[in-house]
């Protein structure tokens, strides 16, 4: 197998289990953006995360990559028996921070070229996916609230996903500063030695620190 990746963007989760399961699949770091790489032939959707497997069939998505990457351990904490109540709540997480945070709300706020052709009405979009992705951190930020982790009292690849974009939540500074719990859960994130070894990898994040409430540019961060 081959993780089809680029440095600090949502394929970061995949790469995350990858180092988590010592599992022997490498990671291609392509190029974003005007003047990259064409993501198109390579990949399902046109995107990453992709996982090319050994036969030469591609899945996509984080949805289906990090359940798929977990299984290959089987019994491992980072998941669970096929059946379980923990299972499902896994990959509802998963499903929320897809749908609600990646989809509806983020990618709103960083490309709003993709919904108005009016140059004037995008840092209307900006401003009102901020609100929006607030709102949709409220149910992660009770959780965390309570618990360290998103489901159970360990690590798993929900928190692998929700990692990644809680990195980014600096980046949107005072729409996004009232997030103690998500804070702390980052942190955690960023202090395990898998994490810390995929930064070291891929390289730094995709938005320049004390950027403020600059939007991430559309050729900076995965689809």
């Amino acid at each position: 197998m081959q993780l089809l990746a680029s440095p600090g963007a949502t394929s970061l989760p995949a790469h995350v289990i990858i180092r988590e399961l010592d599992l022997p699949v490498p990671v291609r770091l392509l190029r974003l953006g005007p003047g990259g790489d064409d993501l198109a032939p390579l990949t399902p959707f046109g995107r990453i995360p992709a996982l090319v497997l050994d036969d030469g069939s591609v899945i996509g998505e984080n949805a289906a990559i990090l359940p798929f990457l977990a299984d290959q351990r089987p019994g491992t904490t980072l998941f669970a028996p096929a059946g379980s109540v923990e299972r499902a709540q896994i990959q509802a997480w998963i499903g929320y921070i897809n749908s609600e945070i990646h989809g509806a709300t983020q990618r709103v706020g960083n490309r709003p070229h993709l919904y108005s052709d009016d140059p004037a009405a995008h840092e209307g979009i900006r401003q009102a996916a901020r609100r929006r992705l607030r709102e949709a951190y409220q149910p992660i930020e009770d959780r965390l609230s309570e618990a360290e982790w998103l489901v159970s009292d360990r690590f798993t690849i929900a928190d692998a996903y929700l990692g990644v974009f809680a990195s980014y939540v600096p980046h949107f500074g005072p729409a996004l500063a009232d997030l103690p719990a998500l804070a702390a859960f980052s942190a955690r994130f960023e202090a395990r030695p898998a994490v810390k070894a995929v930064r070291e990898a891929e390289g730094p994040l995709p938005f320049r620190p004390g950027a403020g409430a600059r939007p991430i540019a559309a050729e900076e961060v995965a689809a």
